[in-house]
């Protein structure tokens, strides 16, 4: 189904002036009080105790929210104008399928077939509320045991493709990005010439491990797997917030688990891929994007903060994103990643 919203603030197919006109149309949760979480999870037939709890979130809205005689639930308020409804809908859809499929994820509550709900102007969706801290990622039967789950996740993602959903490819968490940047004046003007070439190199070199790797299979992926999306309780792994799943390699799910030195990384791989390769087969030469796809999250993050200024979380968050200390650390970071994919890729 389709929906009747008008494109969002952080759509890059419009021209500036619409996209700044989008993101001052109005501060996207002012609306949204305790009062007015509890009269929409009540709207689906839950009776609440009158309990709510603020969870720690930027682009959505999430709440825990006591329940009368239940245990509570979670409730996630998406971002007005940020997708349409069949995006959401697909989203959710999704996570269901994996739970199905006995995958370990926390999937959203079903209220009559339905699990993407609307009241006063807002998209919301329930969750199970589900306890957890991030697995500790130094330990090779976690990353094991996590790799067996992510293969298992993939195999079911590459079963059907997304049809409402992004993909992740240089223009738009590359080339999109930058422009969001460069046309935004974030950067102080004596860095911007130094800045641009130096993305444009490195757009080019991410462009050259696409083609070295071309061609890839794509699939349904996670999209931000990072340890904080990991909940680790009792030996058991969970995935949770699905929020920025999208089509692309399968690396794309890999690589946010990897961190420290090169040896390091190269062991953190051997150990996911002994688990990960009993369900899923993984390209050897998708090994090449590992540096390019971190490179594109970097773009892909500080145009997200850009594109989110004018929320008032984000600035009381993130005070230092509009100082000129950020850009130049900024700059070294995308000099630092340009040096590494101009070397030897990983290798296992």
């Amino acid at each position: 189904m389709g929906s009747t919203e008008p494109p969002g603030a952080d759509d890059p197919a419009l021209p500036r002036a619409d996209r700044e006109s989008a993101a001052d149309a109005t501060l996207p949760y002012a609306d949204l009080d305790p009062t007015a979480v509890l009269d929409a999870v009540e709207s689906v037939g839950f009776a609440c105790s009158g309990h709510v709890f603020a969870l720690n979130s930027f682009e959505n809205r999430v709440f825990r929210i006591g329940l009368e005689d239940a245990p509570p639930v979670v409730g996630k308020f998406y971002r007005p104008g940020r997708w349409a409804d069949a995006a959401i809908v697909e989203e959710l859809e999704f996570t269901r399928e994996l739970e199905q499929a006995e995958i370990p994820v926390v999937a959203p509550l079903v209220v009559d077939g339905e699990c993407l709900f609307r009241h006063a102007g807002f998209r919301f969706a329930l969750f199970p509320l589900r306890g957890g801290l991030a697995p500790e990622l130094d330990q090779a039967d976690t990353l094991e045991q996590l790799g067996r789950a992510l293969g298992r996740l993939h195999q079911v993602g590459a079963q059907r493709a997304f049809k409402h959903r992004g993909r992740i490819d240089l223009l738009s968490h590359g080339e999109a990005p930058l422009a969001t940047l460069m046309d935004g004046g974030w950067l102080p003007p004596e860095l911007e010439e130094s800045f641009e070439q130096t993305a444009d190199a490195l757009l080019d070199a991410i462009e050259d491990c696409f083609d070295a790797s071309a061609p890839l299979a794509e699939l349904r992926l996670h999209g931000d797997c990072h340890p904080g999306n990991l909940l680790w309780r009792e030996g058991q792994i969970q995935f949770v917030d699905f929020d920025d799943c999208l089509t692309g390699p399968a690396m794309q799910d890999l690589w946010m688990l990897l961190s420290g030195s090169r040896e390091d990384m190269r062991r953190q791989l051997g150990h996911l891929l002994e688990g990960y390769s009993q369900f899923y087969a993984l390209d050897p030469r998708e090994l090449v994007l590992i540096e390019a796809l971190r490179s594109l999250r970097l773009l892909h993050y500080n145009a997200w903060l850009a594109r989110r200024w004018r929320d008032p979380a984000f600035p009381a968050a993130f005070p230092w994103f509009g100082e000129r200390s950020h850009f130049d650390r900024l700059l070294g970071q995308l000099r630092d990643q340009l040096d590494l994919l101009e070397g030897p890729a990983l290798r296992l």
